[in-house]
């Protein structure tokens, strides 16, 4: 099993409801889209995005960590000691049931 994982996102920050879940095929590749109600001012939106994660994915904030992207809305974070099942349940809020 590999230490990380590399998790492409695409941010939608000043959403008046945040979720998590969607596809957006970006620069990295497919990526999960994660809409959030911070402004994209000072990193903002980038904190709550990787926190957002963190909580869809049922790992603690501090496993997740930004790779690159910290002024763009496409972004690729890490994530530490991935289980077995994560990867199934990053595929389940990419691209929606069991695909």
């Amino acid at each position: 099993m590999d230490d990380t994982l590399t998790v492409a996102v695409r941010v939608k920050p000043g959403a008046a409801r945040a979720r998590v879940g969607g596809r957006h095929d970006g620069p990295h590749g497919p990526a999960l889209v994660i809409a959030v109600n911070a402004p994209p001012v000072d990193g903002r939106a980038t904190e709550a995005a990787r926190r957002a994660l963190a909580e869809a994915l049922g790992v603690r904030p501090a496993a997740v960590s930004l790779r690159a992207g910290s002024t763009s809305r496409d972004k690729l974070f890490l994530v530490e000691r991935p289980s077995p099942e994560l990867a199934k349940a990053l595929r389940r809020l990419r691209d929606g049931a069991d695909r």
